[in-house]
């Protein structure tokens, strides 16, 4: 998404916060959707979270070595 080297760690721990909470919303979504277009959607949505969450810990990672 962003230049995450850029980010502090603070900063990092409060977007993968937010990333994490955004998962755990779409996955109640996902539960709740109906219709393939909805479900559609909304997989694509936590799949995009996801490898943005992934991108983030890396990120931490390596500032935290």
């Amino acid at each position: 998404m962003g230049d995450e080297s850029s980010l502090s760690l603070p900063e990092l721990e409060d977007r993968i916060a937010i990333l994490r909470d955004n998962i755990r919303q779409l996955v109640e979504q996902a539960a709740g959707a109906s219709g393939e277009r909805n479900e559609e959607r909304v997989a694509d949505r936590l799949s995009q979270q996801n490898e943005e969450l992934e991108r983030l810990i890396k990120e931490r990672d390596s500032k935290s070595k």
